[in-house]
């Protein structure tokens, strides 16, 4: 994701006008805490800050990017690794991450279908010791972060040569399925047996572990590299029926999407499906329902029609990667924002926004060595309903603090827990209410106990009751979220009446009534 981005920053910094160009001042408040403030049915102010967003962090394995940090460590290093940066992504308040498990036609988890990654030991094909699918869902889910898998499609390898691949890899049994471009291994989208290999390699994941999301990012069709040709020339013969070679590769890449779609659902229907695609789909230029930009084109240039997904309803959200500033000649995020807001206007689906943070304080703009540039960003979501959250590429970059970003998130933007939004594309069943709520005193804080809920709980929100009354609606009420049945307040409120409230909710974030109980 992140050696692609300056491959596209470039193509969109064509149109950059001088280094000094400003950018708008963003519409919302500079300070989100005069920004609009929602009130709740019975007149309760619910803050700036909603009490329901999805808070995510990409974690990259290819070329050892983020986790694990390099091939051929142990696997109490590698476990070490993901269990500092999940409870660094819990100390900053996130409730999801995105790791990638299946980065070059490989598996973090014994598959079947492909070789153990060579991101673990080195080697490809080499078990690693453990499984560390299984390992990193478990420990998510014990911190409540929801875990989406990340799944590339396509890329077979980061090298052209189909010999270094493990004995046995499908690649080298199929040697039909494969093309070679920009000195890469990739699957040709266009032969229907190489989509359905990635189909099944990917549901043997879904269907064996307990997943919160199916998540792709933005590889499909490789990007355009000048003077090189994607050779599928053979395919498009066999298999184009008449159309443009464009309009058969843009319904090769549809009728993948449809197919994981289509398998998450009637295996699990719970799982989301979702698509972190490049932020420009057509520009207005070429298409009037295009967005008011003169950057690449993903309908044209790598052939996904993701404003037909959405429109399908094939996926339960979409992530553009807006890595962009507000004002940003040929991209700007003050223009992308709302124009994907209207794309999932009267869908289902949900919007989510890519954020690059590995971009915060480099020169590629000068607008992101502005220490306000990407707080302005979430404020200028704010202004945007169909806004439902963010996903920061990536989780490293994030944890560096670049300008004190981490920090505005920590005691502003983050500065309570967020609850996942539920999805409108899935079925799901509030619980009851927790029985007996217990609130004591103890070293350390409150501690709550309760008994469980009936239905079915997947975990449970603790909410202290403001001055004001306010309860549950106020999302400064929410301390946090908890998959067990005891939960501590460690700041705890002065001697005094207080009450709080506990809610369970089922694994689709439908909320339930609350159990309440008042502390003297």
């Amino acid at each position: 994701m992140r050696a692609r981005q300056i491959m596209v920053t470039l193509l969109v910094t064509a149109t950059l006008a001088a280094a000094g160009c400003g950018r708008p001042a963003p519409e919302a408040s500079e300070d989100p805490a005069v920004s609009a403030a929602p009130t709740a049915p019975d007149g309760c102010p619910l803050g700036p800050a909603p009490k329901r967003a999805l808070r995510g962090l990409w974690i990259a394995s290819v070329l050892n990017i983020n986790w694990p940090s390099a091939s051929g460590l142990s696997p109490a290093q590698q476990q070490s690794e993901l269990r500092s940066l999940l409870d660094e992504a819990v100390a900053l308040r996130f409730n999801a991450v995105f790791v990638q498990v299946r980065p070059t036609a490989d598996a973090f988890w014994p598959s079947p279908y492909e070789p153990w990654s060579q991101y673990l030991t080195g080697t490809q094909g080499a078990d690693p010791g453990y499984d560390p699918l299984g390992f990193a869902v478990a420990e998510a889910h014990a911190r409540n972060l929801e875990f989406h898998a990340w799944f590339n499609p396509f890329r077979v390898s980061m090298q052209p040569d189909v010999s270094r691949l493990a004995a046995g890899h499908p690649a080298r049994t199929h040697p039909g399925w494969i093309e070679t471009y920009d000195g890469r291994l990739y699957y040709n989208p266009g032969v229907p047996a190489a989509r359905q290999h990635s189909v099944d390699a990917i549901m043997d994941a879904v269907t064996r572990y307990d997943l919160d999301g199916v998540h792709f990012d933005d590889y499909f069709y490789p990007y355009p590299v000048s003077g090189q040709d994607f050779d599928d020339a053979a395919e498009f013969t066999a298999y184009g029926a008449g159309r443009t070679l464009a309009d058969w590769r843009r319904a090769n890449v549809d009728a993948f999407v449809q197919a994981v779609s289509a398998r998450v659902k009637q295996a699990k229907p719970h799982v989301r499906f979702g698509i972190s695609p490049f932020g420009i789909w057509r520009n207005q230029g070429t298409d009037p329902l295009g967005s008011a930009t003169t950057g690449l084109q993903s309908y044209d240039a790598i052939y996904a029609d993701t404003r037909r997904w959405v429109k399908q309803e094939w996926i339960d959200y979409i992530a553009p990667q807006i890595y962009w500033t507000i004002g940003f000649p040929a991209a700007a995020y003050d223009v992308l924002v709302p124009w994907w807001s209207q794309v999932v206007a009267g869908t289902r689906v949900q919007l989510y926004i890519g954020q690059a943070a590995y971009k915060i304080g480099t020169t590629t703009d000068p607008n992101w060595a502005d220490a306000a540039e990407m707080p302005d960003h979430l404020l200028l979501n704010r202004q945007h309903p169909d806004v439902a959250g963010d996903i920061y590429y990536s989780i490293e970059e994030l944890l560096d603090n670049r300008l004190g970003f981490a920090d505005r998130l920590r005691t502003e933007f983050h500065a309570n827990p967020a609850l996942v939004p539920a999805s409108p594309m899935i079925s799901g069943t509030a619980p009851g209410a927790p029985g007996a709520v217990t609130a004591s005193r103890v070293t350390g804080g409150v501690k709550l106990n309760w008994n469980a809920a009936s239905g079915s709980p997947a975990y449970y929100a603790v909410y202290l009751a403001d001055g004001a009354g306010c309860g549950i609606e106020a999302a400064r009420n929410l301390l946090g979220t908890v998959r067990g049945r005891t939960f501590t307040d460690p700041a705890p409120p002065p001697v005094g009446q207080v009450t709080y409230y506990v809610t369970a909710l089922d694994r689709t974030h439908r909320e339930g009534t609350p159990g309440a109980v008042t502390l003297r």
